[in-house]
């Protein structure tokens, strides 16, 4: 379950502890710039592209967005990620609110050219993450993509392979992606790897 408290206080910290993480291409960081920059570049062949990202954190990749003229709209979990994310980005539209009971009423009569979420999704059960998804590819413009960065494995197998090396490192409370059985539910659904615990999800609304 999230927990606001503890995000908080994780927020200042939040950047650094990824960093030691990824330089280190460990889990759950491996290849986290890899990820940011796949999905930075998708982004920016679309000029002044409409951006609501779930879940944005201190605003690591959407400030970078929103610094190269793409209009951002963000909701997460955490008042004070809010605050630090705010004072990177004035103009952008950021609200407050649990993503696991879905979008805040500000953002549900709105459409996007890109729904992201980076590092965020995990939060949800393989159920949830289903019919969230479904309810954001509507909210999406013709054309538009959702895609996700997370850590990520092609098979259940690869799952099972990076708890066992990971021994306690393992976060048990968080729920990753299963390729294989996620494209069940979404046949068109792409994925890029780019660590051997990570890679990038698209799904383009048809």
């Amino acid at each position: 379950m999230l927990d606001n408290k503890g995000f908080d206080l994780w927020a200042d910290g939040y950047d650094k502890a990824v960093g030691i993480s990824e330089e280190a291409n460990t889990y759950p960081f491996a290849g986290y710039k890899e990820v940011l920059g796949g999905i930075f570049q998708e982004i920016l062949s679309t000029k002044g592209a409409k951006v609501l990202d779930i879940g944005f954190g201190t605003g690591t990749l959407t400030t970078k967005l929103y610094e190269n003229g793409c209009e951002v709209y963000g909701q997460d979990f955490s008042s004070r990620m809010i605050e630090l994310a705010k004072a990177k980005m004035p103009n952008a539209k950021l609200y407050q609110g649990d993503f696991t009971k879905g979008l805040v009423p500000e953002l549900n009569t709105c459409k996007f050219d890109y729904i992201i979420g980076t590092y965020s999704m995990h939060h949800l059960s393989d159920a949830q993450k289903k019919i969230f998804f479904r309810d954001l590819l509507n909210q999406l413009n013709e054309g538009g993509k959702l895609i996700i960065g997370d850590v990520a494995f092609n098979t259940r197998d690869e799952l099972e392979k990076c708890k066992s090396e990971s021994g306690d490192d393992w976060d048990d409370d968080e729920i990753y992606f299963v390729i294989d059985e996620l494209r069940n539910e979404f046949p068109n659904l792409s994925f890029e790897q780019k660590s051997y615990c990570s890679g990038i999800i698209s799904i383009q609304k048809l």
